[in-house]
């Protein structure tokens, strides 16, 4: 015992005597190697904090000796005061970045000589100018997405020669670059970076590995100071964080891991669960504990969130559930995303009325564009919410700009006799939307999903009232003054990934159909596992109230095609029949098939219906003429310093190559010609067409 600090610590026993069994198997086993299989919510920050707190009531640890790891400062933190409260004052808990940040700075100006390079907040200014370098032409998107790649790479070892031949056996992609595209940015980011005199986070853990790898004075130092080790959500750890983990170490054994594999969902950026399985193969002498009762969910929540798990691959310790019973979980099938949403706001009106407070209430979903629907939903009921981990929808950047670009074509005025979702479509396509959605998943993939929210509001107002786009930019306006009201508290508003580590009184798990959860670019069956898992984590994040839904269309009077996630199947007792008994009477229903006039299909998109015929069905109009009406249009464009689609969109051009009308009144007959254009434009086209 370290006599100054005996008077100040707990007993050993009356540390011991706040823990279930396992727990205080946990605490007892105060010497390395220790792997500590923690189930959702059964109070695995407590059993380490009880294990550090007791090593040093007992004298087998120095409190400034033990360095305790996690992923985020508010992990650290928490562990902080709870040593704190335990009376483990000096333990130093911190994350990986932080620790190595700290040896660095006290060791790198004593090495080299000079003080350390600076730390970059963002890689993205030194990714434009790598960029640049490689004259590539990068947006903001593309931007992040790459140093997401960065990142990924740099925590795998990775390197840029490197990168071409693994990043395909990985499955990695940025969008429609090729790897070897990827490579050069990278090694020219790492090249500017150097030139500049930057270090950014990842370099922080390879200077460090570096150093305690290069120089052994420095290495003796470090693990004469540290001694023992606990790392929390080791399924987590990248394998960068795992080399320098062992250069702590050294050799030693006096280590205690903690980490759930039910819960590994960040495998794409890097994350090894491995290490936390394989743990025993690494160190055959350790000790294995699992934490299986559950304090956080009820019977009901637990028993559900160990059916979607159960007989997978991603199945971890069976949770036995400690809390009292509660509601059963319910799951609701809806028409439409709209409906959806206003399904998920009805009910979280009656948990208010009931006495559950907002704060205590979460609605999770897969990605941040589905946040919109929820948003104008909750505003509508006057019910005040909270984006967590990302903008409000009409705050995002592409958001913005899309709704300014919006508003200025309707000023024009030149679109006024357009159908409002073709120009929605023409004016967002001139930021990259298109409608198919890219293949790969990032901030490419998530702007696309912003701006096909956008889309699906202009189609919605499009098959519910006559409009047009003067009155869409008004309802946008009109969106974002509601859900933009400050709030004090609210219903927080979250993907499952932004949920992790977080719970609430009341869960709404929305958008669990297929196609979005999977979603649709999971592929292997690896990457469709880590869905699996992802809904887990979003499940047992309910303490009391656990709701699921999906929809069958994404908009209103949309084709009702899609289907429950397949991990919901043998979940529910029967998914199809819940989803019969969810689409309300009261829903609009499809409007009357429209077919293709060339192969007799049924048509899905406005685009589609418009031209009357499917997109891969062969042109029955003049192609030659189409081509040239399309020269005429940009010639005119230019003269009056418009768009083309603002003249007419390709899908007006081909119907008036398809009918070759002779006449005004035969010109008027065609979709996309009103009489401000037909005065405008009449007497060209059908001088062309003659």
């Amino acid at each position: 015992m370290f006599p100054a600090l005996s008077a100040l610590l707990p007993a050993p026993d009356d540390l011991l005597g706040a823990l279930d069994p396992e727990q205080r198997r946990v605490a007892e086993t105060l010497r390395g190697p220790v792997r500590v299989l923690a189930g959702a919510g059964t109070g695995k920050t407590r059993a380490i904090t009880h294990r550090i707190a007791h090593g040093v009531a007992t004298g087998v640890y120095a409190p400034t000796e033990v360095l305790a790891l996690s992923f985020t400062t508010r992990a650290a933190g928490e562990m902080r005061g709870r040593l704190r409260l335990l009376g483990a004052t000096g333990v130093q808990a911190r994350t990986f970045h932080s620790a190595a940040l700290r040896q660095l700075r006290f060791f790198w100006p004593r090495i080299h000589g000079h003080e350390l390079p600076t730390l970059v907040e963002s890689k993205l200014g030194l990714l434009a100018t790598a960029a640049r370098r490689r004259r590539l032409t990068a947006d903001q998107a593309l931007l992040r997405d790459l140093a997401s790649e960065v990142e990924w790479a740099k925590v795998s070892n990775v390197s840029p020669d490197d990168y071409p031949r693994i990043a395909p056996a990985r499955g990695r992609a940025v969008g429609d670059l090729t790897p070897e595209t990827v490579a050069g940015v990278f090694d020219s980011y790492e090249e500017t970076k150097r030139d500049q005199g930057r270090m950014d986070m990842e370099d922080v853990l390879l200077f460090t590995a570096g150093m305690l790898a290069d120089d052994e004075r420095v290495a003796a130092q470090v693990r004469q100071q540290y001694k023992w080790f606990v790392v929390d959500e080791f399924q987590d750890v990248s394998p960068l964080q795992y080399a320098l983990l062992e250069l702590w170490l050294g050799g030693r054994d006096e280590l205690c891991v903690v980490g759930d594999p039910a819960q590994t969902i960040y495998s794409f950026a890097g994350a090894q669960a491995s290490y936390l399985r394989e743990f025993s193969s690494r160190f055959p002498e350790a000790a294995s504990i699992d934490l299986v009762r559950n304090y956080r969910s009820s019977p009901e929540v637990v028993g559900f969130a160990n059916k979607v798990l159960a007989g997978t691959p991603s199945q971890g310790v069976q949770l036995v559930a400690q809390r009292p019973s509660g509601p059963v979980v319910t799951a609701q099938g809806c028409p439409d995303e709209v409906a959806e949403a206003q399904h998920v706001a009805g009910r979280i009106a009656e948990l208010r009325a009931a006495g559950t407070p907002a704060s205590e209430i979460a609605v999770l979903f897969r990605i941040n564009a589905q946040s919109e629907a929820f948003e104008d939903a909750l505003a509508g009921r006057g019910i005040p919410y909270v984006i967590r981990g990302a903008a409000r929808f009409f705050d995002r950047p592409e958001v913005r700009q899309a709704v300014t670009l919006l508003r200025g074509t309707a000023r024009g005025g030149q679109s006024a006799d357009e159908p409002l979702v073709d120009v929605v479509r023409a004016t967002l396509g001139g930021m990259g939307w298109s409608p198919e959605a890219p293949t790969s998943r990032g901030q490419t993939r998530d702007r696309w999903e912003s701006l096909q929210a956008l889309v699906d509001q202009a189609v919605e107002l499009a098959t519910t009232e006559a409009s047009d786009l003067g009155a869409f930019v008004d309802e946008l306006d009109r969106r974002a003054s509601e859900q933009h009201a400050p709030v004090a508290e609210g219903v927080t508003l979250a993907t499952l990934h932004a949920a992790k580590g977080l719970e609430w009184d009341a869960v709404f798990l929305c958008g669990m159909q297929e196609g979005t959860l999977p979603i649709v670019y999971a592929e292997t069956p690896a990457e469709v596992e880590e869905e699996r898992r992802l809904l887990y984590v979003g499940i047992t994040r309910a303490r009391r109230d656990l709701s699921i839904s999906w929809s069958a269309a994404r908009n209103p009077g949309g084709r009702a095609s899609r289907k429950p996630s397949r991990f919901l199947d043998g979940v529910l007792r029967d998914p199809r029949a819940v989803q019969a008994r969810g689409t309300e009477p009261g829903a609009r229903r499809n409007r009357r098939a429209v077919h293709c006039r060339e192969c007799g299909k049924p048509l899905d998109t406005a685009a589609q219906k418009k031209i009357g015929r499917c997109a891969d069905c062969p042109a029955s109009y003049d192609e030659e003429l189409f081509e040239a009406l399309r020269t005429w249009r940009r010639e005119r464009a230019g003269d009056d310093e418009v768009p083309p689609y603002v003249v007419f969109t390709d899908a007006t051009l081909q119907l008036i190559a398809e009918h070759r009308p002779s006449t005004d009144a035969g010109l008027l007959k065609i979709a996309g010609v009103g009489p401000t254009k037909l005065e405008k434009y009449g007497a060209e086209v059908l001088a062309l067409l003659a």
